[in-house]
């Protein structure tokens, strides 16, 4: 007698590392691709993040989670630190809150923050730019919105770049202690979390 169940779709949290494509094959940069890191056969990304920025990529076997976490209308958070040259002022960061024009379209309203106190996130391979005369910190933003190298480009509209950029958590889910390059599969309680619900 054969039986079959119905599998849970997966859902993986991975912490990609600088240098690594949200793609499986790669694109003839020096860039790595997710096949290096044995994911299960069949999943894919859900979204993107650039190949020099960090963080916490969610990819799943399920096509709905795509629809779940990224189309505008569900207006899921995003939460970043960005490493940025010099420390922004408190004006500053309200500008940011406000809304930057990028590109000829200005920036949904999202939270901008001085992170108190700094995270202690460890060194970057490869480390970054450091200049000794030029102070750096770290700065939230939280978004309902991920256009293309926006973070990027609304720190350097302020006139403070980005020199590293990690995203920290999706809906409710957060990146935690996952060390970089290492992924787990999501829990049902941790699922609902990614979801927001």
């Amino acid at each position: 007698m054969t039986g079959s169940f119905r599998r849970e779709p997966m859902l993986i949290a991975f912490n990609k590392p600088f240098g690594v494509l949200s793609q499986f094959t790669g694109d003839g940069s020096p860039n790595r691709a997710l096949a290096e890191f044995n994911f299960p056969k069949n999943v894919y990304p859900i979204g993107r993040l650039d190949a020099d920025s960090e963080g916490l990529l969610l990819l799943s076997d399920e096509p709905a989670w795509n629809e779940r976490l990224l189309h505008p209308r569900h207006a899921h958070e995003r939460e970043y630190w960005a490493q940025v040259e010099t420390i922004p002022t408190a004006e500053s960061l309200k500008q940011l809150g406000l809304g930057i024009s990028i590109q000829g379209r200005k920036t949904l309203p999202c939270r901008a923050w001085l992170l108190e106190p700094q995270p202690a996130i460890p060194p970057r391979v490869p480390p970054i730019r450091f200049r000794k005369n030029v102070p750096d910190c770290w700065i939230g933003l939280e978004l309902i919105e991920g256009k293309n190298r926006q973070v990027r480009r609304m720190t350097a509209a302020i006139g403070h770049p980005t020199l590293r950029l990690l995203r920290v958590r999706i809906g409710n889910l957060w990146l935690g202690d996952l060390p970089s390059g290492k992924w787990k599969m999501l829990l049902a309680e941790e699922r609902a979390l990614a979801a927001g619900d």
